[in-house]
């Protein structure tokens, strides 16, 4: 397992249990993934400390495969008094282990709690691997309604792209859903689930420690690569919902994707892109543009972004087809 530490953040705490019990826990995510599997999914992985009580789990940007087993996204830990809260399981089974694998490298505590923030199957289709060892899991009743709608596809998009690594896998829910908040105590700590407005996908929520101004974005927040528009996803609801997470002035904001960064960065990675694209794609709409000419439409101060060559032009034909009908 990689472990980064940024300078000057504090050490999560209890370090010399964890290190102990770490050992037993890989031993057990060795079983259910072999030792090839954890291995090539550890080297994905890193844990970064984002304050003394949380931490983000790192997946690499680029496309699932059967190296990072769907974990190509940002993950999120909690420590409580109680145990840990994660905040989303894993885009597999075995990506659930080498969560579960990456986790025992920092604490040695139980996950009680799995938060899944949306739709996306890293978001939760590796429920079913924690619910086993006892973890309460909750979702947005919007992003449970997502999750059936779309799970037949992303199975079958897994299939593909994971091949025997996706073997296990199970089309668990959230047993627990809200509507548009939810304000939980877990081991002494305060944490709010809040489902502003569809964004990337349609139940797409935050989680929220106010006591730490810590925001754990899920896919609201891309940093480093480009988001992408899908079908499902709303740029309207997404200006709001990421609105929503500014209006909170967050010291910390771990993305869905990327490295954990400050609201500045957000802003500027998301939600300076999405408006930049909603207010090109009306101009172009307005002079009588059509689908096929919305994918020229000026994203080129975003062109640094991972991905951009790959999803640019998909997101201007997404914007142009829900923008046309304002």
């Amino acid at each position: 397992m990689t472990i980064q530490h940024q300078t000057g953040t504090p050490e999560p705490r209890h370090r010399p249990l964890r290190r102990v019990a770490g050992v037993l826990v890989v031993a057990v995510a060795l079983a259910v993934l072999g030792r090839a599997d954890l291995a090539r999914a550890a080297s994905e992985l890193r844990v970064l400390p984002v304050t003394a009580t949380t931490f983000a789990i790192v997946g690499e940007l680029a496309q699932r495969s059967p190296d990072n087993l769907a974990n190509n996204a940002t993950f999120g830990v909690i420590d409580t008094d109680a145990g840990l809260v994660l905040v989303d399981p894993g885009g597999s089974r075995k990506g659930a282990a080498a969560l579960d694998a990456a986790i025992a490298t920092v604490s040695d505590k139980p996950v009680v709690l799995v938060i899944d923030t949306g739709g996306q199957d890293h978001r939760w289709l590796g429920n079913a691997y924690w619910m086993e060892r006892g973890a309460r899991v909750i979702a947005s009743a919007a992003a449970v309604a997502d999750q059936k709608s779309r799970a037949s596809l992303q199975f079958t998009m897994l299939g593909q792209l994971l091949g025997p690594a996706l073997d296990g896998t199970e089309a668990i829910h959230a047993p627990e859903t809200f509507e548009d908040r939810m304000e939980i105590e877990v081991g002494g700590r305060r944490i709010e689930i809040v489902h502003p407005a569809p964004a990337h996908t349609p139940g797409d929520s935050f989680v929220w420690l106010a006591d730490e101004r810590v925001v754990f974005s899920g896919d609201i927040v891309f940093a480093d690569r480009l988001l992408g528009l899908l079908d499902v996803s709303s740029l309207r609801g997404w200006i709001e919902a990421f609105e929503a997470i500014a209006a909170l002035k967050p010291a910390h904001v771990v993305p869905g994707h990327g490295e954990p960064i400050d609201l500045a960065r957000a802003q500027a990675d998301t939600l300076a892109y999405l408006v930049n694209l909603r207010d090109r794609m009306r101009a172009h709409i307005e002079a009588g543009g059509d689908m096929i000419g919305s994918v020229e439409v000026d994203q080129q101060a975003f062109a640094h972004l991972l991905q951009f060559e790959a999803l640019a032009k998909r997101n201007a034909q997404q914007a142009f087809s829900e923008l046309e009908w304002e």
